[in-house]
């Protein structure tokens, strides 16, 4: 095996041989069946007349082990992460059957760096750096001795030595979050002539001087893409637990369809808007180079994939992907002054500049900024926002929020087909909207809402914009399809009745159609689940949904009571279910003759408006009555139905209240 200073120990392959950088990220490297997948993927790239070049992520965790162990160090408590941190890798080594001695020189730096952060009480940057990067030092030197035992014929390189830094950044920046230059490197390639199998750590570099650097979280893929670049190499194939990219995150949304192919542009986007796949930074060195980039399932590694590249196939303009993005903070800067003020925004921004600060979308008017901060991107710490608002002080009046969420309708053409969008937008009325922002390359909408709703938004968006999309060159199957789980977990599968009934429900139909079926069981289990709940203690079933006598018998055995609207559900109830059924009854702008009668058959009576209060407070005397408010603000509302707000005919307002009670009392 090739040493650290001599990556061309083993020279077993002609120099013609085309590249294919593989990376495998945490989880893809953590235990021995994922590294014989590994060694599988291996050999077949061999035998494809290609030379793999395999960059590996530390093993899971790992990473955040030994930012515990600097934040540990610093007090003096070091030794208990550290020796986790050794028994993490001894158990390991074990696990592949390897000799542990070939990390011990790994291991023993790290005890030394942890000791010397106890004893100056401060870990610095550089410090930082050598520590975090010791979670692929370690991995990759147990990789390439387990490699070895297969046959294969791995060198063991050292990413320090290809890929060096361009120092640009402040002082931390550059060594904990370094930018690499992209370009063909010869020398690179020359070096690389000589291996037949190469092994190198993701997230680890240098800087001009030799000190070590690292990329930031994410930059394994950065790593991947950079060695792809400078040797020409002919794909980059990108290894993790989800074969690809899909239209929403199928760890939340099993509904949520494989992309199977997208351009660099449109990878871009969706990976910058919030999608965990692959690191944004890791695209354009590859989309300069035109090298395509697949991403593969290291769990199933049969199955098929994203393919990124340059002529993907791309179709009419669509909705491709939504992304959602939790723990934004927005700020917003107002003031008249800016209306035609030259230089505004320049001095606005070059406060955000001076703080390190990097901005994630802005909305403008002619009064007022908003600008959306992402957490992973910056140090959104109190301390920082406070100054952030003082110096943002002489030019405006500036306001924080914190606890919001991004949504991102991604695709091509979004401008272009805004109109078809329209029912995926009105879904956004009855949420609190604090931005919209509509890309300048036509590749996103995003909408930055309460971080409450995202969640639920991005669910219903997804029903309405791809439920009725069949699979195509772009669009592949649901992840439920794939993996026959729901949200991303291990679940059995429920059977819906109509499964179990089918024969039945087909000799009915046989009968003649249309034909509403109902299943008694089904109904009893809904119902029983609802008058579980502790915090409701009464459950009433709308009348309007489905007057049918057997149904209402059931439901009223089943302890529901129900909810009418109009006389003639009333006298259905009275008729099918006895008086003894707990009616409520809401008028809605009904006559005095349809009120009396009501009443007269037992009724819990509603109002919601206060006609009946000012004109007939003798037929409401005496009586309790329930409100219906109307809060200002509804939900499911349809384009001609307004169940809240000023164009709606439901319900009393909060400024109605005083006189609803005023009249009650009266009467």
């Amino acid at each position: 095996m090739g040493t650290p200073t001599d990556p061309m120990g083993t020279t077993t392959t002609e120099p013609s041989r085309p590249v294919v950088v593989l990376k495998f990220g945490g989880t893809s490297v953590s235990s021995l069946a994922r590294w014989r997948t590994i060694a599988d993927a291996i050999r077949e790239r061999l035998d494809e007349g290609l030379r793999p070049l395999v960059v590996c992520s530390a093993l899971a965790g790992v990473t955040n082990a030994l930012e515990e162990l600097l934040r540990q160090a610093v007090i003096g408590q070091q030794e208990p992460v550290l020796g986790a941190i050794r028994e993490r890798h001894l158990a390991f080594a074990a696990e592949l059957g390897v000799d542990a001695a070939c990390c011990e020189p790994e291991l023993d730096e790290l005890s030394r760096l942890a000791t010397g952060a106890a004893l100056v009480g401060e870990v610095t940057p550089r410090l930082r750096a050598r520590v975090l990067a010791k979670g692929e030092l370690l991995l990759t030197r147990l990789a390439a001795a387990w490699l070895e035992t297969q046959g294969l014929p791995v060198t063991w390189i050292d990413a320090r030595e290809w890929l060096v830094s361009d120092g640009r950044g402040n002082d931390a920046r550059r060594i904990l979050s370094a930018t690499v230059d992209a370009g063909p490197d010869g020398m690179l390639v020359r070096r690389l002539s000589g291996v037949s199998v190469g092994l190198t750590q993701g997230f680890v570099a240098s800087d001009p001087s030799g000190a070590t650097v690292i990329l930031g979280r994410g930059g394994s893929d950065t790593s991947a893409a950079l060695l792809a670049n400078k040797l020409s190499a002919v794909r980059c194939e990108i290894w993790t637990d989800v074969p690809g990219m899909f239209t929403a995150d199928p760890h939340k949304l099993p509904q949520a369809r494989l992309l199977k192919a997208l351009d660099f542009a449109e990878a871009q986007e969706i990976a910058t808007m919030g999608a965990k796949v692959l690191h944004p930074r890791c695209l354009a060195p590859l989309r300069d180079a035109g090298i395509p980039l697949q991403i593969r399932c290291t769990p199933h590694p049969a199955m098929e994939g994203t393919l990124i590249c340059a002529d993907a196939p791309g179709g009419p303009a669509q909705v491709k992907a939504l992304s959602s993005r939790k723990g934004l903070v927005l700020v917003s800067m107002d003031t008249l002054g800016m209306w035609q003020q030259v230089g505004f925004l320049a001095d606005a921004f070059a406060v955000f500049r001076d703080l390190g600060l990097s901005v994630d979308t802005v909305s403008t008017s002619e009064t007022e900024v908003t600008a959306s901060l992402d957490p992973t991107a910056n140090a959104l710490d109190d301390e920082v926002l406070a100054e952030l608002v003082r110096r943002l002080t002489p030019f405006c009046r500036a306001r924080v929020t914190h606890g919001c969420a991004s949504i991102s309708l991604v695709g091509r053409g979004i401008r272009g087909i805004l109109h078809r969008l329209a029912p995926a937008l009105e879904l956004f009325e009855e949420h609190r909207v604090h931005l919209v922002s509509q890309a300048a390359s036509d590749l996103n909408l995003t909408f930055v809402v309460d971080e409450g709703t995202a969640e639920r938004l991005v669910v219903k968006l997804h029903q309405l914009l791809f439920s009725h999309r069949g699979t195509d060159e772009v669009l592949g199957p649901r992840w439920q399809d794939l993996f026959g789980t729901g949200a991303g977990r291990s679940a059995k599968r429920v059977v819906p009745w109509y499964e179990t009934r089918r024969d039945e429900l087909l000799a009915v139909a046989h009968a003649g159609t249309p034909t509403y079926v109902l299943d008694g069981p089904t109904v009893d289990a809904r119902l029983a689940s609802l008058r579980a709940l502790h915090s409701v203690s009464r459950v009433l079933y709308a009348m309007k949904a489905n007057p049918e006598p057997a149904l209402l018998r059931r439901l009223a055995a089943g302890g529901a009571s129900f909810e009418t609207v109009s006389l003639g559900e009333i006298r259905r109830v009275r008729e099918v279910v006895g008086d003894e059924a707990f009616v409520l009854y809401t008028p809605n702008f009904a006559p005095r003759s349809e009120l009396e009668a009501a009443l007269g058959l037992g009724v819990q009576l509603t109002l919601d408006n206060l006609h009946p209060l000012e004109h007939w407070p003798e037929l409401v005397a005496g009586r309790e009555l329930f409100v219906r408010l109307d809060p200002g603000r509804g939900r499911g509302h349809h384009a001609h139905v307004r169940t809240a707000g000023s164009r709606s005919k439901f319900g009393v307002s909060p400024d109605q209240l005083a006189r609803f009670a005023e009249l009650a009392a009266a009467a």
